[in-house]
């Protein structure tokens, strides 16, 4: 089977160079997508050995996801990986997202940071942002997943091939999972390491996916 990952990324220089080196350790084919970067994100991660596709302008996360998709399955990948840019995810846990859909057991895969008990969780994160988006997409989605944010996850091709999500910004999480229930797709949740470091743990960015959610903008 060819695994392909997908790396959304936005001025993330300061690492994009080792998630791809680490990332290219487990799939056949690393795709990065630089979303209107202002650094050099897009020549690091070409010479770290990753194919670029470049949004000239910021789309946001849920569009870069959807082009390298796209371009995955143009290249005849079997399994996709959504994996993120900034350093938090081990890529190690790659086999063992995957392996439920190689298995045949499921067409796609959610990494959870809460089934791993050595996930050291910001408690404002934990304790209120991610439960409050848990409660989103099981009263209003009908979806029951432990860690709907969570930007780790794998897809069959037949599994990507149905899920068409819209939302650019970072309602586009809850959107899969919508599409996922809609699709009927067969999931499971995998759990994950998540690294915390000073990049994106600003509480700002946590109350706007609460925003996104509770607006309803992804069902327009």
């Amino acid at each position: 089977m060819k695994v392909v990952c997908v790396i959304p990324a936005r001025n993330e220089a300061k690492t994009i160079c080792n998630v791809v080196q680490e990332v290219k350790k487990y799939v056949d084919e690393v795709i990065v997508v630089d979303d209107g970067s202002e650094d050099e994100t897009w020549s690091l991660a070409r010479s770290a050995g990753a194919i670029v596709l470049v949004h000239i302008i910021n789309r946001g996360q849920g569009a870069a996801l959807r082009t390298g998709t796209i371009y995955a399955l143009n290249i005849g990948a079997d399994i996709i990986v959504h994996f993120d840019a900034d350093g938090q995810f081990a890529a190690q846990d790659i086999p063992q997202v995957i392996a439920p859909i190689i298995q045949g057991q499921v067409e796609a895969v959610f990494g959870s940071r809460f089934l791993r008990e050595e996930n050291n969780i910001p408690f404002l994160k934990k304790r209120i942002v991610l439960p409050l988006a848990r409660l989103f997409n099981l009263v209003f989605l009908g979806v029951r997943v432990r860690d709907p944010q969570n930007g780790f996850r794998a897809l069959s091709a037949k599994a990507a091939r149905q899920l068409n999500w819209r939302q650019d910004k970072m309602a586009h999480c809850s959107e899969i999972l919508w599409l996922t229930r809609l699709a009927k797709i067969k999931y499971q949740e995998v759990g994950v390491t998540v690294h915390y470091n000073n990049f994106g743990q600003k509480m700002s960015g946590g109350w706007k996916i609460i925003g996104d959610l509770f607006l309803g903008r992804f069902l327009k």
